[in-house]
């Protein structure tokens, strides 16, 4: 897929790309920002070629959301799965504590390696 860029004269006689950076007011999430880093320090190609279409923060955005639902959805299949539920939390605290952690760990490690580290 080739990109069109247009250019403009700068006052050097030079030809320049117009490139320009949306005015978004989001903010990255703890899985854009790690996206974010894997992919500036592993696959500076990719970084490129988004920020020339203008999709960087799109990209950056986009996987963040996904992560985050993925995280939520996996928790709750877990929870169920593995009967963590109000009524434990209700008789032993710390036990449903425990287990929330566990599947909280095991669900963040597999959205990093599923969505951030690609």
């Amino acid at each position: 897929m080739a990109v069109k860029l247009e250019y403009h004269e700068g006052p050097d006689g030079l030809m320049y790309p117009n490139l320009t950076i949306p005015d978004e007011e989001k903010t990255l999430g703890k899985y854009g920002k790690l996206r974010q880093k894997y992919l500036l320090e592993n696959n500076s190609r990719l970084v490129q070629m988004l920020s020339v279409k203008g999709q960087w923060w799109s990209h950056l955005w986009e996987v963040d959301e996904q992560a985050q639902k993925m995280e939520d959805a996996l928790v709750a299949q877990m929870a169920e799965q593995q009967g963590v539920t109000e009524a434990l939390k209700e008789e032993n605290q710390m036990l449903w504590v425990q287990k929330m952690n566990n599947l909280m760990q095991s669900a963040q490690e597999t959205v990093l390696n599923d969505l951030i580290y690609q």
